[in-house]
């Protein structure tokens, strides 16, 4: 899963550089989507609601994550399976308000057991797609970042990092969502785009493969990106935060009306749907 850290467009330091700011492929992909959504996620921070969808994908991605920390014979079906149980508890016990979702505590109610249940659908979908017994990654949970020649710093996790003996860098991400028609792929594919950016100006390496894994349909969606794609990308993410930078100091967060807002936490505070928003806070300034 993405990074969710946004800096404000005011200049701050990282590491002792001066820099814009920092962007994510996750709030990147929220400006693009809705900058009024980018504006209540990032600059207000409005809290949302926990949502059985996004939390499967954090409770899939740990176990996933945890696999790899066994021997290969091990990393079977069944096995997996009984890491789902340790991942769900450790996650109550962090965001005990998490099981307030279903209704009920976090160990028993016929909801979060048919919610458990789509969890080891998803993970057994997971081995029709890949054989982890013959994987060792690289990297997991790869937190990665670099600098642009215009101080904005680009940063992300990345799920899974795959190195070849000769060098060659697989980006691995798994979505616990179905795979997007045609029509949105390039939309799926900015995010992996975004980390092979980040991979090719710190490690030098064009990754070979981008590889999204789709468990709730059990569908991978490959590409191979060359400089001329991370080239589009990076021009792609300036424009972005060039117009992130004119919506703060102007406060013209325009919302885009789409089929998503019907999944969006803060519909009843958008003036799209007769809602007002609060007014915009004032950033903190360092003395």
């Amino acid at each position: 899963m993405g990074s969710d850290t946004t800096q404000r467009p005011d200049r701050t330091v990282v590491d002792g550089v001066e820099v814009l700011g920092s962007l994510s492929p996750s709030r990147a992909s929220d400006f693009m989507s809705c900058p009024l959504l980018f504006r209540f996620r990032t600059v207000d921070r409005l809290p949302e609601p926990f949502s059985p969808d996004a939390v499967r994908g954090t409770v899939v991605h740990r176990v996933l994550e945890n696999l790899f920390d066994l021997p290969a014979a091990d990393r079977t079906p069944d096995r997996a399976a009984s890491l789902l149980g340790p991942a769900w508890d450790e996650l109550v016990a962090a965001e005990p308000d998490i099981a307030e979702m279903f209704g009920a505590d976090s160990s028993g109610g016929p909801e979060i057991a048919a919610w458990l249940a789509s969890c080891r659908e998803s993970l057994g979908r997971y081995f029709t797609l890949e054989d982890p017994t013959r994987l060792e990654p690289a990297e997991r949970e790869a937190y990665v970042e670099t600098l642009l020649d215009s101080k904005l710093l680009l940063r992300g996790f990345v799920d899974r990092l795959d190195v070849t003996p000769t060098g060659e860098i697989r980006v691995v991400d798994y979505k616990t969502g179905k795979a997007p028609g045609e029509s949105f792929e390039a939309k799926a594919l900015f995010q992996m785009k975004f980390y092979a950016l980040v991979i090719w100006r710190t490690r030098g390496v064009v990754p070979r493969v981008l590889q999204l894994i789709y468990l709730g349909s059990g569908e991978l969606l490959r590409y191979t990106p060359d400089e001329q794609d991370l080239l589009a990308t990076e021009r792609k993410v300036e424009a972005l935060w060039r117009a992130i930078v004119s919506a703060t100091e102007t406060g013209d967060w325009r919302p885009s009306k789409s089929s998503l807002c019907g999944w969006c936490a803060h519909q009843s505070i958008c003036p799209a749907w007769g809602g007002t928003p609060p007014p915009i806070p004032t950033p903190e300034r360092s003395s």
